[in-house]
């Protein structure tokens, strides 16, 4: 199974690119999208019923903010949308598929760059996720996250990392998340398959033209807790698809 994770940055603007082309021509069994920026209604049928696919949605309280969607070719056993899961979410940022032996999580982690109070926001949200990832591991459930997380693990994620250790997605404090999970057995499938790969990233700076330069930064993940490594064949970065600031992460399993 290919299973993909892209951040959109808008599912009605993507359609109009290279969205459907993408979708025909790579196939993958599912693919997660982020930021979507739109309400069910306001789609039309081609998105909601693509052929081939069950389509999932949910999106917060502010129409054209956040929102995530999963395109699935197998009907999961169940979906959770994210108030059930994190109920101080309300931005429309976690949606959960069931398939058998895994729960996929769909989620676009919230931006800290907008102030302090996003910057708590985002920590508090990063703390929040992760007790409920513990309390399903506990139950036995094999987990696969994937999405926007917007932060930068190490300097080699990012091309400029001494300039932007002060900037939000490349602060001490929001990589201290992800170093707290890799220590509790959590593992980010691109680094375990591609441990010294160098200038891959899945996103740019629109505003400076950085795709052009390759001057990114990769903070899109699929991680896995230990017991469904065995499972996973492959993870990469598609970073010639374009359509979005955000290029197409994949995990073969």
């Amino acid at each position: 199974m290919k299973l993909v994770s892209w951040n959109v940055n808008g599912i009605r603007a993507v359609a109009k690119k290279n969205f459907f082309e993408y979708l025909e021509e790579t196939s993958p069994d599912v693919l997660c999208l982020q930021e979507t920026k739109a309400h069910e209604e306001q789609l039309d049928e081609t998105l909601l019923t693509p052929p081939g696919y069950y389509t999932y949605w949910h999106a917060g309280e502010r129409k054209g903010y956040s929102g995530v969607a999963t395109f699935t070719k197998v009907r999961p056993d169940a979906v959770r949308r994210g108030t059930e899961i994190l109920p101080m979410d309300t931005e429309g940022r976690i949606l959960r598929t069931d398939f058998d032996g895994f729960a996929l999580y769909n989620i676009y982690f919230p931006n800290g760059g907008r102030g302090e109070e996003r910057l708590k926001f985002k920590l508090e949200f990063y703390d929040r996720i992760l007790e409920h990832f513990e309390k399903e591991r506990k139950k036995g459930t094999s987990l696969v996250i994937c999405g926007d997380v917007n932060t930068a693990h190490h300097e080699i994620d990012l091309k400029n990392p001494k300039q932007n250790e002060k900037t939000s997605g490349f602060m001490p404090i929001e990589r201290a998340w992800l170093d707290r999970i890799t220590e509790m057995g959590y593992v980010d499938t691109f680094r375990h398959f591609h441990p010294d790969a160098v200038d891959h990233y899945s996103w740019w700076d629109m505003r400076t033209r950085a795709r052009e330069r390759n001057a990114g930064w990769r903070i899109d993940y699929f991680i896995v807790t230990p017991d469904f490594l065995p499972r996973c064949k492959d993870a990469f970065i598609e970073m010639d698809v374009t359509g979005s600031d955000h290029a197409p992460v994949v995990l073969k399993i």
